[in-house]
């Protein structure tokens, strides 16, 4: 939801009663700090960051994660009528601080106003407790953020992407608790096809050669930011579908990345307009194209010796493995959430949303988050040759790897939550 803001002296955001308390719109006191906004659904997560600081909330638990700290709320942040409502009281009282503003409650119009600390309104019930200790100590990245305040370059507009750094967030791990429900450390990548299966094949290349490239220089990129890795092959070799999710167990991984190309059959033209990423997650298919796909990836299978496999999970399928991707949805869900916001950016726009979801054999043995991630299409001529270039497939590695790197940091923060309501 987009609001628009008020005057600079003053501003007006919704107020509710829930439950007998007050209760704030939380989106539009966020955007009207110019704070940037955003709700994942999936994780139940309503996010606002700035420069100088940033909080999180997860719908349904009393608490906020303001510049990293967790501050217990006395009731649980809402969602009703397309709005995140969040406990008035102490989002006030860490706003006001964060902020330097005074913010009154006019309970009459059911607003909140947001004024200048010199300018109170008249006629107006100020909420103006002391900030307590404990949210106050939230403001001290606020506080050096300030002083190590520089002049960014322009250069920071450009397409190519960063590299980031993993901004560590104090999560106590425990390795053998299940992926997904702990810090994320191994990541394992998985080249398709190989070998003898050169995959989808383009008008000078094959799909195989493609992602082995760009799943070495993943690796590069993550080792770099402190993740473990680990390649499911690393050489022109042939390996099974069924073999490459059980290595991934045997390794402990807590995220796995299959790495396709596209392809469509059809005369040039249509081979010129049919272009796109696309990232799956294990779900029943939404579409007669994603199930397409998921078929056409898992005949490789049966085409190369393993007999046990299938070209498409039946419902008795899906029902044996519902209660895994229960499991797991959440986290995968998360991660292609990250991956799309970082590689929509890049040269390869999204096809549709730039998500789907199919039964892929690959994702199946997986007892982890996992996701397939189409990197464009092989059998668009531009795409093709993108993908076959050296800045294209370190562009391709940066911008998985900033997704990987911002899925880490929002499992840290949705764990610290956790942590914080037990």
């Amino acid at each position: 939801m987009l609001f628009g803001l008020f005057s600079e002296a003053a501003a007006a955001v919704s107020i509710a009663q829930k439950n007998g308390a007050w209760m704030v719109d939380i989106d539009a006191l966020s955007q009207s700090e110019n704070l940037t906004t955003s709700l994942q659904p999936v994780e139940r997560r309503f996010k606002a960051e700035g420069k100088t600081f940033s909080c999180s909330f997860v719908i349904g638990f009393p608490y906020i994660l303001a510049n990293g700290k967790a501050v217990k709320l006395n009731s649980s942040t809402t969602y009703e009528d397309d709005t995140v409502w969040a406990p008035a009281q102490e989002t006030i009282e860490i706003f006001s601080a964060a902020f330097s503003k005074n913010y009154t409650l006019d309970s009459a119009n059911k607003v909140l106003k947001i004024v200048e600390a010199k300018s109170t309104p008249q006629n107006t019930v100020a909420l103006q407790k002391e900030v307590t200790v404990e949210k106050k100590e939230i403001l001290q990245k606020k506080d050096s953020s300030e002083k190590k305040a520089t002049v960014k370059s322009t250069a920071q507009e450009t397409k190519p992407a960063k590299e980031k750094v993993v901004e560590s967030v104090p999560v106590r791990t425990n390795k053998n608790a299940p992926a997904g429900s702990r810090e994320v450390k191994t990541i394992i990548i998985d080249p398709g096809h190989g070998g003898k299966d050169p995959g989808a094949i383009g008008l000078f290349s094959n799909e195989k050669d493609i992602v082995l490239a760009v799943a070495k220089k993943l690796q590069k990129e993550l080792t770099a930011n402190g993740f473990e890795v680990k390649l499911t092959r690393s050489t022109d070799i042939f390996i099974q579908l069924s073999e490459r999710p059980q290595l991934a167990n045997k390794w402990n991984g807590d995220l796995f990345i299959s790495l396709h190309c596209n392809a469509i059959d059809g005369n040039k033209e249509r081979k010129k307009k049919t272009k796109g990423f696309r990232i799956y997650v294990l779900r029943d298919p939404e579409s007669e194209e994603d199930r397409a796909i998921a078929r056409r990836e898992n005949k490789v299978a049966k085409t190369y010796g393993d007999k046990n496999s299938k070209d498409e999970l039946s419902p008795l399928d899906w029902l044996k493995i519902q209660a895994r991707l229960e499991q797991y949805k959440q986290a995968s869900y998360t991660f292609t959430e990250k991956v799309i916001r970082s590689y929509e950016k890049g040269k390869i726009p999204k096809m549709g949303s730039g998500a789907g979801g199919a039964g892929f054999m690959v994702l199946v043995g997986a007892f982890m988050p996992a996701t397939l991630i189409e990197l464009g299409f092989i059998s668009n001529p531009d795409e093709e040759k993108f993908m076959n270039s050296e800045k294209g497939q370190v562009d391709m590695a940066k911008r998985i790897a900033n997704g990987v790197i911002d899925y880490k940091k929002a499992m840290n923060e949705y764990l610290e939550t956790l942590k914080a309501r037990n």
